[in-house]
């Protein structure tokens, strides 16, 4: 049995009366891509806030990396990477400033970075762009090396928000490409997306729809229980039978 990275057992998140992650249920495993779908405001991200340590469930357990979100959350932020859909390095700092500052904040030795910096720079073919700065660079090179980044320090899970927004195809597949790179050697890739066709690329998916999870499977089974040709017709047939045109972005 594959190893579990992240256990999700009767989570609930309130807001005064408004429940925004209602009894979530969910386990995810080691090398796993795990897919997070869902309409505006289906809940994903309070709970994603809620399993990268930057939020408390109101009940619930929640174990990521083998820690308790609700005793140890500063345990989980060391032990996983993040990108979010909005750029998060330093514009105004180069290529090589942003590895070495994040390798930092990460807690690594300045002996370490040194040497993922050429490591990483060479497996990006980012040798020509080390001494740029971040805001020079086209946004697909940019979100490639956020994500690199946000695996520096080879962390147990990386969540990725949306990752490939406002990319052009090409880039989204070849950023694709370093996921499954990144699944292949044991982190867990725990990723949002508003593009129905990356869902199929998942191991598994949930779907989210007014705070609870609605389906979670593989791509291929969902696909075969709800009688559809692609996830969007599944996630349409789900999570959107009374309003169509929710937007899929967001949540």
């Amino acid at each position: 049995m594959p190893e579990k990275v992240i256990t999700v057992q009767h989570l609930m998140k309130k807001f005064g009366g408004f429940i925004a992650n209602d009894d979530l249920n969910f386990d995810v495993y080691k090398g796993e891509i795990f897919g997070f779908l869902g309409a505006n405001g289906a809940g994903k991200t309070t709970a994603i806030r809620i399993l990268s340590g930057l939020s408390r469930p109101t009940s619930g357990e929640v174990i990521v990396a083998g820690y308790d979100a609700n005793k140890k959350p500063e345990m989980i932020k060391r032990n996983i990477g993040y990108m979010c859909q909005k750029f998060s390095l330093y514009e105004d700092l180069t290529v090589r400033e942003n590895i070495i500052l994040y390798g930092g904040i990460y807690g690594m030795k300045l002996a370490v970075i040194k040497n993922r910096v050429h490591d990483l720079l060479e497996r990006l073919n980012f040798e020509e762009y080390e001494n740029r700065i971040i805001a020079d660079l086209p946004l697909g090179l940019r979100q490639k090396l956020a994500f690199a980044v946000a695996v520096l320090h080879e962390p147990k899970i990386v969540f990725l928000d949306e990752p490939t927004g406002g990319v052009d195809p090409i880039t989204r597949r070849q950023f694709w490409e370093m996921i499954y790179e990144t699944a292949a050697g044991g982190i867990t890739v725990f990723v949002t997306t508003h593009y129905m066709d990356e869902a199929e690329y998942c191991d598994r998916i949930s779907i989210m729809n007014e705070g609870k999870i609605v389906a979670l499977d593989t791509p291929a089974e969902l696909k075969r229980k709800y009688n559809a040709e692609t996830v969007e017709e599944v996630f349409i047939k789900i999570a959107r039978p009374v309003a169509p045109h929710t937007p899929l972005k967001g949540g």
